[in-house]
């Protein structure tokens, strides 16, 4: 099972559509998380229409119609692994990093957040936290980014993809 990780997007802001990289990993993807920073109904929508399985929390320059509906976490389960997913931009903590730490409350075996735009893997404590970076629009980094979570019967790997 591949999971495609994704965030801050920031269509139209940041361009007039998704790279042509995250376009054709969506074919080899069998879930999509996005991060959160869509910006746009527009763009919640066009993913929706390229992938049947799209998960996605809002972020803090998301539109009302966006915030009204996605959820500010969500959990969930796949393959026997307990993911998260959160933008990252709400709750205490002097980064986003902290504030993700400290936002949930039950053990997951993977946290997805976005905000920072800059690519990030490492475990805190039994938990890996994956930033997957952003595709449109790279800050402090010389790449934009998206990462892949894969799970198989040898457990998680995980890789950036950076272009």
């Amino acid at each position: 099972m591949r999971l495609l990780i994704i965030g801050d997007t920031h269509l139209p802001k940041k361009g007039p559509e998704l790279p042509v990289q995250v376009i054709e990993a969506l074919s080899a993807a069998d879930v999509v998380a996005h991060t959160g920073d869509w910006q746009t109904q527009g763009v919640y929508e066009m993913l929706k229409s390229m992938h049947p399985h799209v998960k996605g929390v809002y972020g803090n320059v998301d539109d009302a119609y966006l915030s009204s509906f996605l959820p500010d976490i969500l959990q969930w389960e796949e393959a026997g692994y307990h993911f998260g997913l959160i933008h990252g931009h709400e709750g205490k903590g002097s980064s986003t990093e902290k504030r993700v730490q400290h936002s949930f409350n039950t053990n997951l075996d993977v946290v997805f957040f976005g905000h920072s735009h800059i690519p990030y893997l490492r475990y805190h404590g039994k938990t890996l936290y994956i930033n997957p970076g952003s595709a449109t629009d790279k800050r402090r980094v010389p790449y934009r980014s998206f990462a892949w979570v894969e799970i198989s019967s040898k457990g998680l790997s995980v890789r950036h993809e950076f272009f």
